[in-house]
């Protein structure tokens, strides 16, 4: 409860600091490290070779930059963060400026659920499939089995967990029954189609089978599923690329940081972590810059009707208003009455 008040204080003297106007980011995506113990076809990053990863100190550090510039949510992501001894260190140090989540494969997860429970508001587990198929997505045989494991011991540990699952060509015909093992595991899940990054295979899902995927999704949520993507965020992607409805990006409201500190801008899906960070080529690091006076003078609005991805970091707080009240409950209300948390 001490990190709630604290991130809901900050979150109101946030809220007063954007009345005029001013770009804050809200979330914040930190890679801990590119190193991965499986080998996913749609991901750029375990092809990456690690530089020298940063110390607790420095990661401290970004986190004080972060918590000045208003950020109120902070995600940790790969990679496969369990790979770092030194993880259990971060989060507590998270836990106590953020609301903190972590995105794992699974495969270390029952191992090391009980040196990181209790630093975490949200735990998501990757899972792309059912039994076999996950092990193919994944590259390695046994890895369905390790992630399913690791979420009973985190579910009960009393962590809060999500399965999040990426839909590409090749599992897009499974996600009902993903959902299904979801109820089974009494879970949320979260799905997103696959982005086609320039390094990795190009599996994202198109045409009618999408379309039918996602209008079934909507139908789900809308009757109860334990599915965590808003029901904006589903109609809004179908308006988007089967009608023509363009959705405004506000991708100043996330913030990505690499694994050597740096800011990625002015996402990571556009800028897919290439060490020069923008287009001056000039690095930033989080802990030596000025997000604030970054963020006020940097050319946003060539991105706002970009459109081309549909990650949940970046879409659902686009999306998210308080005078919606379907997202105020999915956002806020649940998540206050499920684990003390917090909406955008």
């Amino acid at each position: 409860m001490t990190t709630l008040k604290s991130v809901l204080l900050r979150g109101a003297k946030r809220k007063i600091q954007t009345l005029g106007g001013e770009k804050r980011p809200l979330i914040a995506g930190h890679k801990l490290l590119y190193k991965c113990n499986l080998e996913c076809g749609m991901c750029p990053f375990w092809r990456r070779p690690d530089e020298e990863l940063l110390t607790l100190k420095e990661e401290i550090k970004i986190m004080d930059s972060l918590a000045k510039a208003g950020v109120l949510i902070y995600g940790f992501e790969g990679g496969e963060p369990l790979l770092r001894r030194d993880l259990p260190q971060i989060l507590a140090e998270s836990h106590e400026r953020f609301y903190t989540s972590l995105v794992t494969n699974g495969w270390l997860l029952k191992e090391r659920i009980r040196e990181i429970g209790e630093h975490l508001e949200y735990l998501f587990v990757s899972l792309d499939g059912i039994g076999s198929l996950h092990d193919e997505l994944r590259g390695i045989k046994g890895s369905f089995d390790r992630a399913t494991n690791g979420i009973k011991a985190a579910r009960d540990y009393g962590t809060r967990v999500a399965i999040n699952s990426t839909i590409t060509r090749q599992n897009i015909h499974q996600v009902e029954e993903m959902i299904h093992l979801a109820e089974n595991l009494s879970v949320g899940i979260n799905f997103q189609p696959a982005y086609d990054y320039s390094t990795a295979d190009k599996l994202s899902p198109y045409g009618e089978k999408l379309l039918s995927i996602l209008l079934k999704l909507l139908e789900l949520k809308k009757s109860g599923a334990p599915i965590v993507n808003s029901r904006e965020y589903l109609s809004t992607i179908i308006e988007s690329w089967y009608h023509g409805v363009p959705w405004r990006c506000k991708p100043w409201l996330t913030i990505n940081i690499d694994p050597q500190g740096r800011i990625v801008l002015p996402c990571y899906t556009l800028q897919e972590y290439n060490r020069d960070n923008d287009k001056s080529g000039h690095a930033h690091h989080a802990w030596d810059t000025d997000i604030v006076k970054l963020w006020g003078s940097y050319d946003w609005e060539q991105y706002e009707s970009c459109n081309k991805c549909a990650l949940s970091c970046y879409l659902e707080p686009s999306l998210f208003s308080w005078a919606k009240p379907s997202m105020v409950k999915d956002r806020i209300v649940d998540s206050i009455v499920s684990s003390s948390g917090i909406g955008f």
